[in-house]
């Protein structure tokens, strides 16, 4: 009797535990993996994890992008991102996470790119979208396993943002430094975009409160000159994708994107009037404006362009070729 039960308890107990250990442990690599593996650090969780660069891409791409967008606006939001992701991996001289060094980067998009798990991504779209969208955002990764924008053999800084209105901007003019695949371009593919114009409405006193300045007068002088003694406010340069590059506020000189921060203004496409005793400003796009417009890519998508014909009209003269895995330090 003894020698029954006990062949019944290891009967159980393989079937139970041993079984699954061996079958999870026999499990091939998830496909289109590509053996690079990246070290994730969730800032929330206080946590580091390590999984494949394909499957990290894919929670990037639908953090940052709607999976209602059109696939092949899905797929250059892969390969940009894929660019952005190996730039950043300590084993190609990237610098870390600063929520932990030994981390490649962080879900912190201020740091680096969003990234959302398939449990958030369940909450974010619902049980009843989660498979297509998913499946949809995988299908983008997959048939772009690998690919990178390159310029002179090099991955390049693909950064991206959602709106751009009429045109992009060169890194120059928003950062200060010439990059020469980061040009201005013209992006009339984004105007489906809800953020793509916006009015704000200020008080001159909240509005010199918010930007740190004394201003003395009625506020703003739009495009006229000026005011005496420094008074109001006004745009004095512009770059050649029309957006504000330095504002005068009083007597302090901003560079546009300062101006915008501190007020909280979707774009440094502004134009400025005076209205019942407020400021108002109005602004085209969203974000920084620099790189790929994803509302713009979105667009051309819609028009008939692939995604390699979407990444170089954004990025200027680069290529797209595949990486080229590199040992890990």
């Amino acid at each position: 009797m003894g020698t029954t039960l006990g062949r019944i308890f290891l009967s159980l107990f393989t079937l139970l535990f041993i079984v699954p250990i061996l079958l999870v442990r026999c499990q091939p690599r998830a496909e289109g993996g590509t053996g690079i593996l990246v070290r994730l650090h969730r800032v929330d969780q206080r946590r580091t994890y390590i999984m494949d660069l394909e499957e990290y891409l894919k929670g990037v791409v639908a953090a940052e992008m709607p999976a209602a967008f059109h696939p092949e606006a899905l797929k250059a939001q892969a390969v940009a991102a894929r660019t952005v992701t190996v730039r950043r991996l300590l084993r190609y001289g990237g610098k870390g996470s600063k929520y932990d060094p030994s981390a490649d980067f962080s879900d912190d998009p201020v740091e680096g790119q969003a990234w959302l798990s398939q449990r958030d991504l369940r909450r974010r779209w619902g049980w009843r979208a989660y498979s297509a969208n998913w499946a949809k955002v995988s299908r983008a990764v997959e048939e772009t396993k690998g690919l990178i924008l390159t310029y002179q053999g090099r991955p390049i800084d693909a950064v991206y943002h959602s709106t751009s209105g009429p045109r992009t901007e060169a890194a120059q003019d928003v950062w200060g430094r010439a990059v020469p695949y980061l040009q201005s371009v013209a992006c009339p593919y984004d105007r489906h975009s809800p953020r793509y114009r916006q009015t704000v409405r200020f008080t001159p006193g909240e509005l010199a409160r918010r930007l740190g300045v004394r201003l003395p007068g009625q506020g703003v002088a739009g495009t006229l000159p000026v005011a005496t003694g420094g008074q109001g406010v006004q745009v004095l340069e512009r770059s050649s994708g029309g957006r504000a590059k330095l504002i005068r506020a009083g007597d302090v000189i901003f560079r546009g994107e300062e101006f915008r921060r501190r007020l909280g203004l979707r774009s440094t496409h502004l134009a400025l009037w005076e209205s019942k005793g407020h400021v108002l400003i109005e602004t085209v796009g969203y974000g920084h404006g620099v790189g790929l417009c994803q509302y713009g890519a979105d667009g051309m998508a819609r028009q008939g362009a692939d995604f390699r014909r979407i990444l170089q009209h954004y990025y200027t003269g680069v290529e797209i070729r595949r990486l080229v895995a590199k040992s890990a330090k």
